[in-house]
């Protein structure tokens, strides 16, 4: 959730930093920080505070700052708790200058390693040891691009870093693995943000650092080498005025571009929170080991699209974790007596960070004796993430429309890291977390292939136009999601839909099939195939027309009038909920378009719900 900004230019920069961090406000930090390199003086000119970017602008206000090279950094705190000591932008030697992203997992040894050759540590933060690991190497070369490029390849992790030498003025170099980092081009001066947005006054050209990329940047070059240290060219791409999150862009609604941006929002929400085959733990705080540490048993609560998430990771936590796991609805948990087990973990879900029910749940969770909270929300200075212990920022972007789309995608993945760092702790199988984050990385590639199936899913709409029901079946991990397609359909169509365990089909439902009721079943080819197919049989045997999304191991045909099957890519079977629940909300979008409902702001209904 930090922001960097960097920039080399030929005019002063320090007010174009302040700018860019203030347009980073939205994700979150607790201290901020700026590094200038004066134009006529050997040194560098820090300032850090502790806080917000308002009180750092006080400061530098009072004793204004020049130059043409900075860097600038808002820090949420992992390693080491919120302080001016702690925050960026590091120093060495007053030599060498960094802000660093990201979580570096190998950091205590390197910090061992370099304490035993002089170095004095000033911070509790992984980002010190990089400074002081460049500067070891700038010693021997004289050369902060050699430097930098030697650094790196010692640091196992995640990073986006910048970084400055007081001997090399007008100079920065720059370094991406798993954390966002993106250079922007302009006239005479090059810069460098975590986020676009930080950019947007000053240019509308980016160049976006592929995965293991390094960058020598001065006012007038740039010069790429990517993981290899193989010298590269990265092209430029041109983002036009207007296109910020909160406008549609090309979209005819705001649902319709939420949808569409899913396989952005997972790269986003993983990024600097997995390494090579490990969830990097310290992205979640500085208390996390401690509070993982101390669970034995978890609590999810939500309401709505935020309580089907939760109920889709009771099944990942108690079978990868293998720890007890209860999901509660947020305005039932308020009116119920309580039995907390020991060791009890409370994670509140939002996407708003202000759901009124959910907010009242953690109060009174902290109240009935929970050993400790944590909130998974969009909105990283909400109320929720205030009054928790832990915050996991969903990084989902602003979500606008009503119904809930990339925000309950970017909730999924991070209920699956969580759930892999508890069974880390909790006895899970160790196997499964490579193979897991190996799955995770290629999520939004199969996304993507979801979202080519837009015309053919808008074709299967025209199917529901006229219905006044339909059924939703699903078993396993995927009856939540077949909750949460139901109500998607529910809510900006306003066809009345459930969502049903196929298993339950003949225990009362089953009642109402006939030719009028469409039957829509997530079937990937998993261990309850069979079961599942037995189900729709009995829809079948009454006369119900069936919309089935499986994909090609399932073995399901369409057949004329009756079936009709939309084939998704295979996918790892964990996984399964959150890439199954794209092709529902595309037929909710459609089917609602179809009848010509208010999409984006259906009636009776508001974005974050802030009443009981």
């Amino acid at each position: 959730m930090c922001g960097i900004v960097g920039a080399a230019a030929g005019r002063d920069v320090p007010e174009i930093l302040l700018a860019g961090l203030q347009r980073l406000e939205y994700r979150g930090y607790d201290s901020a920080g700026i590094a200038i390199q004066p134009r006529e003086a050997t040194s560098i000119d820090r300032r850090r505070t502790l806080g917000k970017v308002a009180e750092l602008l006080e400061d530098v206000k009072r004793e204004p700052m020049s130059g043409c090279t900075g860097i600038a950094h808002t820090r949420w705190a992992t390693h080491g708790a919120p302080s001016e000591q702690n925050a960026h932008p590091h120093i060495s030697n007053d030599r060498i200058c960094l802000v660093h992203n990201g979580i570096i997992e190998n950091f205590e040894s390197l910090r061992d390693e370099l304490k035993g050759t002089g170095r004095e540590f000033t911070s509790e933060t992984d980002s010190e040891v990089i400074v002081h690991l460049v500067d070891s190497y700038y010693e021997e070369s004289n050369d902060l691009l050699r430097a930098v490029k030697e650094a790196v390849q010692r640091l196992d992790g995640a990073y986006a870093i910048g970084v400055m030498c007081r001997d090399e003025p007008g100079r920065i170099v720059a370094a991406r693995l798993g954390s966002p980092l993106v250079v922007g081009v302009g006239i005479g001066e090059h810069y460098i943000a975590s986020d676009v947005l930080a950019l947007r006054p000053v240019t509308d050209r980016f160049i976006y650092l592929e995965e293991g990329d390094l960058v020598d940047i001065t006012a007038d070059a740039l010069s790429f080498w990517n993981v290899d240290d193989e010298s590269v060219i990265r092209t430029s791409v041109r983002i036009q005025a207007g296109t910020d999150e909160a406008d549609k862009g090309a979209y005819r609604h705001h649902m319709q571009k939420e949808i569409h941006e899913q396989a952005s929002v997972v790269r986003r929400t993983l990024e600097g929170r997995i390494g090579a085959e490990r969830v990097l733990e310290a992205a979640l705080g500085v208390e996390a080991s401690t509070i993982l540490d101390e669970t034995d048993s978890i609590t999810l609560v939500g309401c709505g699209t935020s309580y089907y998430a939760a109920s889709v990771a009771r099944y990942w936590i108690e079978e990868i974790a293998g720890i007890s796991c209860n999901v509660e609805i947020a305005s039932e948990f308020r009116y119920r007596s309580l039995v907390v087990p020991p060791k009890s973990l409370f994670v509140s879900l939002s996407q708003s960070g202000e759901t009124a029910d959910t907010l009242a749940a953690l109060r009174i969770a902290v109240d009935a004796g929970f050993a400790h909270t944590i909130t998974i929300c969009n909105v990283p200075t909400s109320s929720l993430a205030r009054e928790s212990e832990l915050v996991f920022d969903m990084n989902a972007g602003i979500e606008i429309g009503v119904a809930s789309t990339k925000a309950f995608t970017a909730q999924l993945v991070d209920l699956l890291l969580l759930t892999i760092l508890l069974a880390r702790r909790k006895g899970g199988a160790p196997s499964r977390e490579p193979e897991l984050v190996r799955e995770l990385r290629q999520l939004d590639k199969a996304i993507d292939e979801v979202l080519k199936l837009d015309s053919a899913i808008s074709r299967l709409a025209q199917e529901f136009m006229d219905r006044p029901h339909a059924l939703f079946l699903g078993r396993g991990p995927l009856f939540p999601v077949a909750l949460e397609g139901a109500l998607k359909l529910k809510e900006i169509t306003y066809i009345h839909a459930e969502g049903y365990p196929a298993g339950e089909l003949k225990h009362g439902p089953l009642a109402l099939v006939d030719e009028d009721m469409p039957v829509v079943a997530i079937a990937p080819g998993n261990e309850l195939l069979e079961k599942v197919r037995s189900n729709l049989q009995e829809v079948r045997a009454r006369g119900g027309r069936l919309f089935v999304f499986a994909d090609a191991a399932a073995g399901f045909e369409s057949t004329d009038g009756e079936v009709s099957v939309i084939e998704l890519p295979t996918i790892h079977e964990t996984l399964a909920p959150i890439l199954y629940t794209v092709p529902l909300q595309l037929l909710a979008y459609h089917v609602a378009v179809l009848r010509g409902t208010d999409v984006d702001q259906p009636r009776n209904l508001a974005k974050s719900v802030t009443v009981e």
